[in-house]
Formats: structure tokens, sequence, C-alpha cells
């Protein structure tokens, strides 16, 4: 059979590569400054784009979307053109695909910090960028399976079957989590609200991680791991169970980031279950990764390549043990909304995908420029420096989780809460400076890396398009029996409509209900929607990311409801686009805020706004002190009511044109009692607006009719 030759393009690697690089070091770099706030506050420098709320979606943005994900397109391109023995469908698509990313990324450098966002984790970017993250995932798609169909290669090696995975579900979650109503070149609503809002974003959020940051780094792994011990696949049966198991099951988990609060039981116990099932494919992967290594462990320890895999593995099985763990009620009741998650989250991202995004690295860019790396001694360090760092990072968070938690849930014995919310916070501060230096120690690492890697592409000769020759690929005739599998891997296409089937069915199931069967989201008649002043004040808050810190979900806990007041129920947020039931609690719950129970004066909101640590001696939260000098854009407010009576939220017809008339008259009556206080302002200030939205929460519920208790 005649051999054709051909090239491989690794110009579009290179490019991925150097991203990854300058990404990961400035993601990193924000992290660090947000872990400093934490403990010190005026390293905001008081300037709202540098604010913790602002800046940790950018970190969070940047480690998942710029570091992994160009360094998981690095290894794709790398990979697959190999691993089908062909060179790239399209260059042409090859640079859309990376430059249409990257202006992704920096418009989201750049709108992230200006406070414009959609308020939902792990998906803030606003919709025009959401639209361009649509275009530019569908040209990745076209390029691949182009690739895929023109391979010379018969069968798809394991790998491919999660790129394939990663990019239909990826998609569906991106198209689904981005429903949403644009009343502005900039600003929309979610088209979901409260509990569905709730379901949709975990659903999306937790799978975000399943099959953004863990799909294809596994494909990663399947592929570099190998190669660098130059020993097969440990089973390859193993990768199938591996792989099915794991596409299906992972799509059901995402309640369980919602155990104890308004979500309907039944998806909740849903989440769990499938959760506990999680640890068998993830650790069937991760087994299947370190048994690939028996018998050459001698040269793991001079590999730096392997040396990054390993711990990139282990902390993978770490992660998938405690998630499902975490999941556990029980469990649950103690971790949620603590720096437990934190340190569980970051063994995660920091372990498994920075050292295997480092790993790969320090694989393909000796080989792309020819030569070998430039310093095993620094990749060593580089190795020591990150490990030690994540172990500083993780230890110190997991104490102050478990800390946190044991003192929000102590009683004196006269059933009076032991300690305030303030003592909880000043107690861990140690615990939030330990982990700054261990950050620090994992950015100085990837420095060492940015040096190493440099030395290395001088002393090398940079090889744009590598010579590779395979035989074409014949249509076969012959009808001789075969695995199963092994004629599936011959259907690209199949495989995509199998697994796109495989992680539709968890979110219907889940979904549907939910937003069809009225009972799972009972009503109550006191809540009423937002006023136009309290609507334009809950969209600041959602701006300046307060629910970074904050929750507004009291769950039915005795310590809670003691400290919060009454447990929080689902239909009282009906009218919230998007939800704010957070995942973090740094500062106490506002779900009562306005209630009696914690209801504070205005005056007290306007000063602890303007200088926290003047009403709350140790307080950790920024200043705000520009919301007292910017005059509230009431411009928007007619097309944020027209956009709520589209969604649903019973505003009366032309409430819209008199919406400002409202608005004014409650900033006013705020403005006259705070001049009472001797405070003096304008009532078009922001402020008035932020403090308007605070004293609402929770006042709906205290006006509800309650059950007249039956004589005996």
């Amino acid at each position: 059979m005649q051999v054709e030759k051909f090239y491989y393009d690794n110009k579009i690697v290179k490019a991925f590569g150097y991203a990854t690089i300058i990404f990961g070091l400035v993601g990193m770099l924000v992290g660090l400054w947000v872990a400093v706030q934490i403990y010190f506050p005026a390293s905001s420098l008081n300037f709202a784009p540098t604010t913790f709320g602002r800046l940790r979606p950018l970190h969070t943005n940047a480690i998942i979307f710029a570091f992994v994900g160009n360094a998981s397109f690095a290894g794709i391109y790398y990979s697959l053109q190999r691993l089908c023995k062909a060179r790239m469908f399209s260059d042409k698509l090859s640079w859309i695909h990376f430059w249409g990313w990257q202006l992704i990324i920096v418009a989201a450098a750049i709108t992230l910090p200006l406070g414009l966002t959609n308020g939902a984790e792990y998906a803030e970017l606003i919709w025009p960028i959401d639209l361009a993250i649509t275009l530019i995932w569908v040209v990745f798609g076209i390029n691949m399976f182009g690739t895929i169909i023109k391979r010379r290669e018969k069968h798809i090696y394991v790998a491919i079957w999660f790129y394939i995975a990663t990019w239909v579900t990826v998609a569906l979650l991106h198209i689904v989590r981005s429903i949403e109503l644009p009343y502005s070149a900039t600003g929309s609503y979610s088209w979901f609200a409260g509990v569905q809002d709730a379901l949709v974003q975990w659903w999306y959020g937790h799978n975000a991680v399943a099959f953004f940051l863990t799909t294809p780094v596994l494909g990663l792994m399947y592929y570099f791991l190998p190669k660098a011990a130059n020993r097969p696949v440990y089973s390859y049966r193993l990768s199938i169970i591996h792989f099915w198991a794991l596409i299906f099951i992972y799509i059901w988990a995402g309640p369980h980031h919602l155990l104890y609060t308004a979500l309907p039981d039944w998806a909740q116990s849903l989440g769990v279950v499938f959760s506990i099932m999680l640890i068998a494919p993830s650790w069937g992967g991760m087994l299947n990764g370190l048994f690939t290594l028996r018998g050459a462990w001698d040269k793991v320890r001079e590999d730096p390549v392997l040396k990054f895999m390993v711990v990139a593995i282990t902390c993978y099985g770490m992660s998938t043990f405690e998630g499902p763990m975490l999941s556990l009620k029980s469990v649950n009741a103690i971790s949620h909304f603590s720096d437990w998650t934190i340190a569980h989250v970051h063994i995660g991202g920091l372990g498994w995908n920075g050292f295997l995004a480092f790993a790969i690295l320090y694989y393909m860019i000796p080989k792309m420029w020819g030569t070998t790396l430039y310093s095993k001694k620094l990749a060593s360090n580089h190795f020591w420096l990150g490990t030690i760092g994540i172990i500083i990072y993780a230890v110190p968070m997991y104490w102050a989780g478990f800390e946190q938690s044991i003192m929000w849930k102590q009683f004196t014995p006269e059933g009076q809460l032991k300690f305030d919310f303030m003592q909880t916070v000043t107690n861990i501060k140690l615990m939030y400076v330990a982990r700054s230096i261990g950050g620090l120690l994992y950015l100085i690492g990837a420095v060492i890396m940015t040096y190493n890697l440099t030395k290395t592409i001088a002393k090398g000769k940079f090889i744009p398009n590598e010579e590779a020759e395979a035989a074409p690929l014949v249509k076969e005739t012959s009808h001789k029996k075969e695995y199963w599998h092994r004629v599936l891997e011959r259907k690209p296409l199949t495989m995509l409509v199998l697994s796109l089937i495989l992680v539709a069915i968890g979110g219907l199931v889940q979904m549907i209900p939910t937003f069809l069967v009225k009972s799972n989201v009972p009503t109550i008649a006191s809540v009423k929607p937002y006023t136009p002043l309290e609507l334009q004040g809950r969209d600041i808050y959602v701006r300046e990311g307060c629910y970074t810190c904050h929750s507004q979900m009291i769950r039915p806990f005795r310590d809670e409801v003691a400290r919060y007041g009454e447990y929080s129920k689902a239909g009282e947020f009906v009218y919230d686009h998007p939800f704010q039931w957070g995942s973090k609690r740094t500062g106490p719950d506002l779900a009562r805020e306005g209630g009696q129970k914690l209801r504070r004066t205005n005056s007290w909101h306007y000063n602890h706004l303007y200088d926290p640590r003047l009403m709350t001696e140790g307080s950790l939260m920024p200043q705000y002190t520009w919301l007292f000098r910017n005059k509230l854009n009431t411009s928007t407010t007619p097309a944020k009511i027209r956009a709520m009576r589209t969604l649903g939220v019973p505003y009366p017809e032309g409430y819209d044109k008199i919406a400002n008339d409202e608005l004014m008259k409650q900033a006013e009556e705020i403005t006259a009692d705070l001049k009472k206080a001797d405070i003096e302002t304008e009532p078009n200030k922001e402020i008035i607006a932020v403090i308007a939205y605070l004293q609402r929460l929770g006042r709906d519920i205290e006006s509800e009719p309650k059950p007249i208790a039956k004589k005996e």
C-alpha cells in the first residue's frame, strides 16, 4: 500500500501553548491578589475594579477558560493530529479558533472588573461574549470532527472519545445556561428564576468542572502519559467503562451543590445517589493511569513530565473521592458554605488541572523545538515548589473549613449561639495568610517553568510543519466479527450522538419536573416583585459580586435559624433573575437582612458600606465608596421592567412608564430617613438603591399569613 507524506501543524500548538503560559501566570497572580484581600481588605486599593467581588470571577474565568482551556486546546491539537495521522482539517479554522478564544478572554478580562456580569458562578460573562463563545466552539467542533473524519488511522483512540464528549456536552451546557433576555447592549436577566435558576446553574457549574476541567484533561492523560512513559495504557476495557460510565453519571450530580436548600428533596437525592456512583468510573480512570506506569517507576523519578503526571492523577483521585463524600448530606451539612469546599476545589484545580497542564508543556515544547529540556533540575524545583504549595494552600483551608462549621454550630448550655459570626471570621485569618503563602509558592514554580521553557526554546529550532507519513485509510469489506466497541470507534458521528443522548438524559430528568410540576416550586402569596429602586439595587449587588461572599439561603438547621431567622422556602425566590443563593459564607447570610430579626437602620447600612470597620470591628469586607459617588443610571429602569414582565414577573401593564417616578419616591423616603441620622446625600446615588434592596430581603416572608393552630 502506498504511504502518504503529510505534515503536522505545530504552529497552532505553539500559539495555544504560549497563551497557556501567559494566561496561567496572569490567572494565578489575580488568584494570589484575591487571597490576600480576604485577610487584608485594604489591598483592594479602594478601587471598584480591583475589589474581591469583581476580581474573584476574573480569577476563576482566567484559570478555567484561559489557562486550562488553552492548555487543553494545545494538547488536543497536538495529540489529535498524531492519533488521526492527519493534519488539522483547516489551518484557517485553527487560527479563527485561536484568535477568537483569546479575544473572548481579553473581553472577559475587561468586562468582569468593570462589573459587567451575569452573576452566575463560572458563567458570569455577558450575553455578547456568550454568543462569541458559541460561534468559536462551533468552529472548534468543525475543525476537530473534520480532522477525525479525514484520519488515516482506522480506530479512534480513547483520548478522542473524551474530546468528542467534551465538545458536545460543553455545547449543551453553554447553550442552556446562556438562555437569557437582554435588556441592553451588555445587560441581561437569566430566563430562569429562583429554584429553577439554581438547578440550571449547578447543572451547568458542576458539569463545567466535569466536561471542561475533567474530560478533556483525561483525554490528554490517556495520550501523554503512555507517550511519556513509553508504555501502552494499562487496560483498554477499563478505559471503555471509565468513559461511558463517567459521561452518563456525571451529568446527574449537579444538585449535590444544593443540599438542604429550597430545591425539591427528590432532586437533591438524585444528586447524592449519582455523586456516590461517580467514585467507580473516576477511580477506574485514575487506576488506569497509575497502572500504566507499572514497571516504570525508575523513569518517574527521573522524568519531570511523569512526576507532574503522577501527582496530577493522584489529585484527580483525591478530588473524585472527596467530591462524592461531600455529597453525603451529613458531610455536606458541615462542609457547605465553608472553606472546606475551597480546599477541595483547589486540590483539583492546582493538582489535577495545573500539574497536568505543566506536564504536557514540558513534553510538547522540547519535541516541537527538536531539542531536550533546558534543565531537569529547574523542572524538579518547580515540581517540589508546586507540590509543597498545594499542601500549604489546602491544609489550612481544610482546617479553616472545619473550624468555621464547628463555631457556627456551637450553642451555650443556655441554648444561645456561642459565637457571633465575626468571631468565626477573625479566628481563621492566619489560615488565610498560610493559604496565600501556598499560592505564592505555586506561582513561583510556574515562573521557574516559564524561564525553563524559554531557555529550552532558545536552544532549539522550531519545527512549524512536522513531517510524517502513513498509509491512507481504506474502507474494509471484510465481515470479520469484531468487538462491539471496535466497530463504534470507526464511527465518530455515532459516538457524538450517543454521547449527547447519554448526557442529555440526566439534565432532562431533573429539569422537566422542576419546570413543569407546580408543586415543586409552590408560590407564596405575600412574595411580591421588587420595586424599581430595589431592582436597581439588586443589579448593583450582582455587579459588585456580593454573592461571592454572602449567601441568601438559610438551611433548616438549628444554628442557622437561630442566627438568621426562618429557613428559606422555594416560593421566596420566584422573581429572582438570577438567583443569589451563593456557595460561600465569607460574610454572613443575607436572606433575612431586612427582616425584623436582623433589620438594621438605613444609616447603619450607609456607614457599613462606606467603611465596614466603622460598624463591625475586624470586618474583612472592602469599602464601597464609589457607591456614594456614582449616580444611579435610571435610564435602564423601563427596559428592565419590560424584560422582567416578559420573564413572567407580574408588574402591571404600562408600569415601565411610571417606574422611575416610583423609584424616586422610594429613594427620597430613604434619603429623608438618613437625614434624621445627620447623613446628607442625594436620592439619585447608587448607595440608596443598594440600601433599598438590602432592606427588602426577608420582609415578604414575614407578612405571610401564619396557620392558625386548631383547638384540641
